[in-house]
């Protein structure tokens, strides 16, 4: 009896920290979702020359799997009962886990130009929004699309204004920003869709799951899925699991449930921007007056976006 109490109280305490829909909902969370988002492009920077682009996110989704089993385990949560419901959380979690940053990482690693991937990845709201108009009946205002214009415009000047070195970019790692952006923005709205009764905890679990099976069979086909496991390696792979696969895909989760797909995936325009001062910060990559006004022009298409 005292431990169902005491399940009883975790629980409860959970769903009181979750925040309502207030103010600090409506733009701190969105905010604070970019802001986490945004370091993965930092962690893969820091862990990526000590391990294979799909073996690091195999080791990644293998902890954060058992991590979030545990909780939903010690939280008692109810999992789905029908074999349709695991298999629509399986794919979306193969296309926002597997495919979106399966392609990112494997394109950094291929030499691709950093500021040239996070360029194709942030044109997923626009094809968000289309694939929402499309698919789920959600309308497309003349003040939406001159928000999305605005962030589009936003994205190009940052990315610009910091310089674009395609030296290294091959066609094969375009190609994969490509699929990177196609998964995530398929995956957002199949999720809308199909998941949102789905359970939170349970739901991102069995995303998880699935992904690790996905990539073990790419790991073992294409890599040797050997690791170096220094410091900062250490440090990037703690830092990706707790922040990114607990903190920020819960968030995000968690806001397409809440929200339409169209103003989940324009957040995204945020994200250039926010690696831009995380690289100035920790990397002393200079940003011009360019830079700090695209950001600014990100700013307002979000807004322009979220405003109803």
């Amino acid at each position: 009896m005292r431990e169902r109490c005491t399940i009883r109280r975790l629980r409860a305490t959970v769903r009181h920290l979750m925040p309502s829909d207030t103010l600090s909902t409506k733009f701190l969370i969105p905010l604070l979702f970019v802001f986490l988002w945004s370091t993965g492009f930092i962690g893969a920077k820091f862990g990526l020359p000590y391990a294979e682009p799909f073996t690091f996110l195999f080791v990644r989704m293998v902890i954060a799997a058992s991590l979030l089993f545990l909780i939903a385990l010690v939280m008692r949560e109810r999992w789905p009962v029908r074999l349709r419901d695991y298999a629509n959380v399986s794919l979306v979690g193969v296309l926002i886990h597997g495919v979106y940053l399966g392609g990112v990482f494997f394109a950094i690693s291929k030499g691709l130009d950093a500021g040239l991937s996070a360029l194709i990845v942030s044109l997923q709201p626009l094809v968000t929004v289309i694939l929402a108009a499309l698919f789920l009946a959600e309308p497309v205002t003349k003040w939406k699309s001159a928000g999305i214009a605005a962030g589009f415009l936003g994205v190009l000047m940052v990315v610009f204004g910091r310089g674009i070195d395609t030296t290294g970019a091959i066609p094969l790692g375009l190609l994969f920003c490509v699929f990177s952006l196609l998964g995530i923005s398929i995956g957002t709205i199949y999720q809308k869709r199909y998941c949102t009764g789905i359970a939170l905890l349970p739901g991102v679990c069995i995303q998880y799951t699935a992904n690790v099976l996905f990539l073990l069979v790419i790991c073992l086909q294409f890599e040797t899925m050997q690791i170096q496991w220094t410091g900062k390696f250490i440090f990037a792979l703690a830092w990706l699991v707790i922040v990114l696969s607990l903190g920020a895909v819960l968030l995000l989760m968690w806001l397409i449930q809440r929200g339409n797909a169209g103003q989940v995936a324009s957040l995204f325009y945020l994200v250039p921007p926010f690696a831009a001062v995380e690289a100035w910060l920790l990397f002393n990559e200079q940003m011009s007056a360019i830079s700090i006004v695209g950001m600014l022009f990100c700013v307002a298409g979000v807004a322009m976006v979220l405003r109803k």
